[in-house]
């Protein structure tokens, strides 16, 4: 198609753009005496020019909405053409009726209909929290809202108000994100009195899975009696034991006797008491004075006593409460991560599926780690520290698995450390002791992702490297480790409220290099060096109690051993016997006090890090824009 300019009544187009040229006509289409499209007899031919039926050009404007959004949002903020005044507690929100009764059907009612607020100029919204209301009116003019721990449970009420469907959604996608057993109750109640079934369903399948942990939570000792019996009913609840299930029920029930001893027999009708072993009936449940101080307890009890002691008459005394539950797996994975092998520092990290058994290399980190700390905040690993062969590192970097990607944009810690201890205690990732190539550390580190830096806390009250740390009920403890001169057997546990290290009862054994973890309540120490050897010994740690006990030792001598909990099944990895370094890894079966060995590493690693990875949640920060953006 070829575009010619005519000026009537010139032969050539004026030197001068002067204001008295002629106007301009445009001829489209072939000057040449050949038909244009749609000449001759072709459908639509005939006309000529702009209005003919020949080409044409759609256009929908992107910039448009973003403009007219844009403009509409600077007339509210400059209070013009504003026809309505929402009064939301203590503040006046100016608006115009068309944008809110576009953006929700609840303000469309409103001002559509024959209630007194369609023709006021001012109207009063009660039992809304202003700061959410102004946040979803500007939401209204914006397209862009951001929901975070502050807002939430501000925002979704008030969201659920308007009927602004579209922000209940985001606010349920950043709640399911946050899950963890600590506020899984909270965030179920919460999703039941709002009506979000999603986030409902998603909060009582983690809270089973998560069972042994949740249990140990305040928000469950508070629990209602309706919603505790909806819990431990469940056929799917994640207990190794149905003595779980049971000490659950009886320290719900003894936080408050007063009050909920009667609902003992009620709830206890939901522990499948037939499926305890018999000692344990025997030795704690008959024990208990609660339960022989009430009837129907009794009832119960006497119908699981029969049923262990009448094998054969088993087919006949079928019901919910001899039917084993089946808890639904979670699919965690463990990491197993950095270490050293054969002579040297290496970087390989490798995945164990506990599932399959298998172990498959991911991603290298990008700089060799021995000694180093790993950690899992918010899905994803760090590694902080170690020694990469050559010198002591304070560098981290963390890894991805969505991705299968390391990235090193994490602030360093104050000073290089190798054989430092790592945790996350209540969203903050703790470094604690460890060396820096000159002497033995005390000090602590707390890392705050979202400002992405470290902080020192209060120090320990003993120089230690090689330590372990493990978290339980809010505390942080340092287990074991070197002063620099001779393995420690003392324990001391951090207090964040109070920012204070205590001692704690010291362990039988003394240990460097041991590996730790939390596992049934209690806080796990296996293997690591005394003295003058690798240790297969293990300890365990009863905080109620403030005592350590004996644990079967395991079957391989491990020092730079690593310690995790992958679905309930506690896993010891690596490590060196003496001798060798160790691809084995071996697993604890509390049942029968035995460890086995299940498999091996591609690697041999000694003092490598491990971490266990759960289902994904993202950032404490979700932004939403339309476009479901993360941030």
């Amino acid at each position: 198609m070829k575009l010619n300019l005519k000026r009537a009544g010139c032969s050539q187009i004026d030197s001068v753009w002067g204001w008295a040229s002629p106007p301009l006509r445009l001829q489209l289409g072939n000057t040449r005496g050949h038909k244009r499209m749609g000449e001759g007899g072709s459908p639509g031919g005939g006309g000529s020019g702009v209005g003919g039926g020949g080409a044409r050009l759609s256009h929908t404007s992107e910039k448009h909405p973003r403009s007219i959004l844009g403009e509409l949002s600077a007339l509210r903020r400059h209070r013009e053409l504003c026809d309505v005044v929402l009064n939301v507690a203590n503040r006046k929100l100016f608006a115009h009726r068309v944008i809110l009764s576009a953006c929700s059907p609840y303000f469309r009612a409103m001002f559509t209909g024959e209630l007194a607020e369609s023709r006021a100029t001012e109207v009063t919204i009660r039992d809304v929290d202003e700061h959410a209301m102004e946040q979803l009116i500007e939401f209204c003019y914006t397209a862009h809202i951001v929901v975070e721990e502050s807002n939430v449970q501000a925002l979704l009420p008030a969201a659920c108000l308007l009927q602004l469907q579209e922000i209940q959604e985001v606010c349920c996608e950043f709640l399911k994100r946050q899950l963890d057993c600590s506020n899984c109750l909270g965030i179920r109640a919460f999703a039941d009195t709002h009506s979000c079934r999603d986030l409902l369903r998603i909060a009582d399948k983690f809270t089973q899975q998560n069972f042994p942990e949740v249990m140990e939570s305040e928000e469950f000792l508070l629990l209602p009696a309706a919603q505790l019996i909806d819990i431990v009913s469940s056929d799917e609840l994640n207990v190794r034991s149905e003595e779980q299930t049971f000490q659950a029920v009886m320290s719900w029930v003894k936080y408050n006797v007063a009050e909920r001893r009667q609902h003992l027999a009620q709830v206890l009708q939901h522990v499948r008491l037939p499926l305890l072993s018999p000692k344990f009936l025997v030795g704690t449940v008959s024990a208990e004075l609660l339960i022989r101080a009430d009837d129907a307890c009794r009832d119960l009890l006497d119908e699981a006593k029969n049923y262990l002691l009448l094998p054969q008459e088993r087919p006949l005394m079928q019901g919910p409460r001899t039917r084993p539950r089946k808890p639904t797996r979670r699919g965690e994975v463990l990491f197993a991560v950095g270490g050293w092998c054969s002579g040297d520092a290496i970087a390989s990290v490798e995945r164990f599926e506990p599932a399959s058994g298998d172990w498959k290399m991911v991603a290298p980190m990008s700089k060799r780690r021995c000694g180093v700390g790993v950690a899992v905040l918010h899905d994803l690993l760090y590694a902080v520290g170690g020694h990469d062969g050559q010198s002591y590192l304070n560098s981290i970097e963390r890894y991805d698995p969505q991705t299968n990607q390391w990235c090193g944009a994490v602030a360093p810690t104050s000073s290089c450390r190798t054989s430092v201890g790592v945790a996350v205690l209540e969203g903050a990732l703790y470094a604690v002791g460890g060396q820096d190539g000159v002497q033995c550390l005390n000090h602590v580190e707390r890392y705050d992702p979202k400002e992405n830096r470290w902080t020192k806390v209060a120090a320990m009250t003993t120089r230690r490297l090689g330590v372990a740390v493990a978290v339980l009920g809010g505390y942080l403890y340092a287990v074991g480790g070197s002063d620099g001169q001779s393995p420690l057997n003392t324990v001391e546990r951090y207090d964040p409220r109070a920012n204070k290290w205590t001692a704690v009862a010291a362990m039988s054994t003394r240990r460097k290099h041991l590996g730790c973890a939390v596992f049934d309540g209690q806080i796990y120490a296996v293997g690591g060096r005394d003295d003058c050897t690798e240790l297969s010994s293990a300890e365990r740690y009863e905080p109620s109690t403030d005592t350590w006990s004996p644990v079967v030792a395991m079957t391989s001598r491990r020092s730079g051993v690593g310690l995790a909990v992958v679905n309930g099944q506690l896993y010891a990895v690596g490590g060196f016997d003496g001798t060798a370094y160790l691809k084995s890894i071996e697993v604890y079966d509390p049942e029968s006090n035995q460890w086995r060995l299940c498999g091996a590493m591609n690697y041999r690693r000694l003092g490598g890090g491990v971490g266990v990875m759960r289902a994904p949640h993202h950032d404490n920060h979700y932004i939403w824009n339309r476009k479901d953006s993360v941030v």
